[in-house]
C-alpha cells in the first residue's frame, strides 16, 4: 500500500497519560516505528512535541473518548498538522485491545490516508 504521509505520529488519549506512535522512514525503504507513553502535563507535552518535531512529523492523529483531546491538540497545532479521529470508528475496528496498539494502528491507518478528520474549529473561533 501506498505511503501519503511519509512523518506522522498516531495518539491515543487517556486522562492522565497518552501514548503516542511515530512512523518515519528508515534505512531500506522500511517504516521505523517508535512509541512513548507520555503524561498529559503541560510540560510532557511539550516533550513530546519537541520529540516529534525534531523527527520532522508533518501530521498527527489522535483518538480520545472525551474532551482529553484538547490540550494534545492544542500543544501539537503550533507545529504540524493535527487529526481529531471520531472514537466510534476507530472502536468498530476489532483486534486493537491496548493503548500501544491502538496508536501503532491510527499511525499506520494515517500514514497510507485511511483516516478523516473529525472538524476542530481554527484557533480564533475556539476564543
Amino acid at each position: 500500500m501506498e505511503v501519503l504521509f511519509e512523518r506522522v505520529a498516531g495518539l491515543d488519549i487517556g486522562k492522565e497519560s497518552l501514548t503516542v506512535c511515530m512512523r518515519i522512514p528508515g534505512p531500506g525503504g522500511r517504516r521505523v516505528s517508535e512509541t512513548r507513553t507520555v503524561k498529559t502535563t503541560t510540560r510532557a507535552l511539550g516533550v513530546m512535541r519537541n520529540w516529534l518535531d525534531e523527527h520532522g512529523v508533518t501530521i498527527a492523529a489522535m483518538e480520545s473518548t472525551s474532551t482529553y483531546w484538547k490540550a494534545p491538540f492544542y500543544c501539537l497545532e503550533e507545529v504540524m498538522e493535527v487529526w481529531l479521529l471520531n472514537a466510534a470508528h476507530m472502536k468498530a475496528v476489532p483486534g486493537r485491545k491496548t493503548d500501544v496498539k491502538d496508536a501503532e494502528w491510527i499511525a499506520q491507518l494515517l500514514e497510507h490516508g485511511l483516516l478523516r478528520p473529525s472538524f476542530v474549529p481554527p484557533p480564533g473561533i475556539r476564543r
